[in-house]
């Protein structure tokens, strides 16, 4: 599956309910990659949460990327894992997780990270915040120059985050994003499958026509 378009990221609630009924409205909007991340929750739920996602994805033919954890990863057979700068060896999980699974990074406002994330074979890298965040409001913030640099330097799939909203996507598209990481313009919608159909059709746009000809980086073809 192509690593573009609309990437939603769960927020941290631990109404299973409410987030599987959001989720659920978001993947018929036609979002086809779901972060799940709970910061707040026991192990035991989070393992629930991440297992009724699992089934969800599968039925609207979506990723699921897990945060944080390559051993919840593993054990709900998500299609790979995304770690941020304190989570752990990237090419130690690279190892666990074997050439099948997907695997992103978070690089912040640092390209040099980015560098070194690509050699140690991750499969997409995320910058961000580009805007202020709700979920993290004093996260680092990231450049639209920052992102131009990339898409000229990196070969893998770009994903952007923090604070994005459909005010704000449009130029991060336009200098190079492959994918928007959403949270709270999402899940704090009060009609979120309106809200997902609209970020998926700002990806509508044929491949030729987009910033330098470039196409959607497939997961199956990345080695």
């Amino acid at each position: 599956m192509t690593l573009k378009g609309l990437y939603a990221v769960t927020p941290d609630w631990n109404d299973s309910k409410r987030l599987l009924a959001s989720t659920e409205a978001i993947l018929a909007g036609g979002c086809r990659i779901l972060q799940y991340r709970n910061k707040t929750t026991s192990d035991c739920h989070r393992q629930e949460q991440a297992g009724a996602l699992r089934a969800l994805t599968r039925r609207h033919g979506a990723l699921l990327i897990v945060n944080d954890s390559v051993d919840l990863a593993l054990q709900v057979e998500a299609d790979g894992v995304h770690l941020g700068g304190d989570d752990g060896d990237l090419a130690a999980a690279r190892q666990r997780l074997g050439p099948g699974k997907i695997l992103g990074a978070s690089c912040y406002d640092d390209l040099a990270l980015a560098h070194q994330a690509q050699a140690a074979g991750v499969d997409y890298v995320a910058f961000g915040s580009f805007f202020p965040s709700q979920v993290k409001p004093d996260a680092r913030r990231a450049s639209l120059d920052l992102l131009q640099a990339a898409r000229r330097e990196l070969t893998l799939p770009i994903c952007a985050i923090g604070g994005i909203d459909l005010g704000n996507a449009g130029p991060l598209v336009a200098a190079g994003a492959d994918m928007l990481a959403v949270i709270s313009a999402l899940y704090e919608a009060s009609d979120p499958r309106a809200i997902a159909e609209r970020f998926a059709s700002l990806f509508a746009l044929s491949p030729n026509s987009l910033p330098g000809g470039r196409e959607g980086r497939s997961v199956a073809t990345r080695r």
